[in-house]
């Protein structure tokens, strides 16, 4: 049995669109014409094999809160002892979006042929990553699919929380930023000018400050927009080339460089590596293929090379802390509980400790430099706002010390 997308029309010429589960698309049709539809379009849904073979793949992804929601209700009713395809079809029924219930009934057709889930899951490398993929083909083979399930869940779920809450941080910093440059441009651009025409017209030398405010707002008013134009041109090109592999390799070292976005930038990712490692490592995945995963998911560039590297080190008989130490991205608390993990057997619990502990100060680091910009936001807004009155208040002084 296999899921078929279809569009149909009713009597009144109003047109619907579904997922339907059936043997083949003639049946999907007899299926609608017992339900006094028209069937207009009947086709694979993506992710199936069509007639000819050839399978229809899918970009489909899942937003990091959609996958927790998803993951969640798996682990649930997995662990509630129903059968799998059941579980995906209860799954499948409670998805808002058409295209994510196609997906999970692609899924469940695969799954009722015969495929693992994990290999079901693999049609679909944008919604379900390599990590995830692993750790539930771990799960299957050690038959504790439920647990695995419950731990991706909760994984997925503190990382979506991790990300809204620097998300939300971010808000209001933000908003300032916007606020204090929008406000200095409209001082710029529309109330300076029209102030300072009385000082130019009286004839006077005006203050130095004045005449620069006057030469930055006749640069803002007459190519302020060309300005913004280059801006967001320059922001395509740069997204374009970083596309090219060999310069994407270059923008992620010159981050790691970076006074401190630099430091931020190394811990989330360490952070991130060796969290996936523990999940990984408490799913049965054997440790040198954890590694390699693990690697996989760190977004810089460069560290992950050097993750790489340490996989391979530990594959040639190298001891993990040993390898970590040589890469230089963990900080000596974290390598010291992993080396306590190691010498003690229980390396899974460690590495969890190690990534829970990383990430509480990497949240504090980042609450504290965005506690840091907010003010800083405020005192530009003011210091932009002092400069411009003085420029105006200077000639209005210097005009009443002549008067007088």
């Amino acid at each position: 049995m296999a899921a078929y997308e279809y569009l149909a029309m009713c009597n009144a010429g109003r047109k619907t669109r579904g997922v339907q589960e059936a043997d083949s698309a003639r049946q999907v049709r007899q299926w609608l014409r017992e339900r006094n539809l028209i069937a207009l379009q009947v086709k694979p849904a993506r992710g199936q094999q069509d007639r000819s073979g050839t399978t229809l793949t899918s970009g489909q992804s899942l937003s990091p809160a959609k996958l927790a929601l998803l993951t969640r209700q798996l682990a649930t009713l997995v662990q509630a002892a129903l059968p799998l395809e059941e579980v995906l079809a209860a799954v499948a029924a409670q998805c808002s979006k058409r295209a994510q219930q196609s997906m999970m009934l692609a899924i469940r057709a695969r799954v009722l042929e015969g495929h693992d889930l994990a290999r079901a899951m693999a049609e679909y490398p944008r919604a379900f990553a390599s990590m995830y993929r692993a750790t539930v083909a771990a799960g299957e083979r050690a038959g504790h699919l439920a647990q695995v399930l419950m731990q991706l869940a909760d994984y997925t779920e503190a990382r979506h929380a991790a990300r809204q809450q620097l998300q939300l941080a971010m808000l209001y910093p933000s908003i300032l930023l916007l606020a204090a440059f929008g406000i200095v441009g409209f001082l710029l651009s529309f109330v300076v000018p029209d102030v300072v025409k009385v000082f130019i017209d009286s004839g006077q030398q005006l203050p130095l400050l004045t005449r620069g405010l006057i030469a930055t707002s006749d640069f803002a008013r007459d190519y302020g927009l060309l300005l913004l134009l280059t801006l967001a041109s320059g922001v395509a090109s740069l997204r374009l080339a970083l596309r090219k592999p060999a310069l994407a390799l270059r923008w992620h070292r010159m981050q790691l460089i970076l006074p401190v976005v630099g430091r931020v930038i190394q811990a989330s990712n360490s952070t991130r590596f060796v969290s996936t490692l523990a999940i990984l490592g408490h799913s049965g995945v054997p440790l040198v293929d954890a590694l390699e995963i693990s690697a996989e998911v760190v977004a810089n560039q460069q560290i992950r090379i050097r993750m790489k590297d340490v996989a391979r080190a530990v594959r040639e008989g190298s001891g993990l802390t040993r390898a970590l130490e040589q890469s230089g991205d963990f900080p000596p608390m974290m390598l010291y509980m992993i080396a306590s993990g190691e010498r003690s057997g229980e390396l899974d619990s460690m590495l969890e400790r190690a990534a829970h502990q990383q990430q509480t100060q990497l949240s504090h680091g980042i609450a504290m430099l965005v506690g840091l910009f907010e003010p800083a936001m405020l005192v530009f807004m003011g210091a932009s706002v002092l400069v411009i009155v003085l420029a105006i208040l200077m000639p209005i002084l210097n005009l009443n010390q002549l008067i007088t």
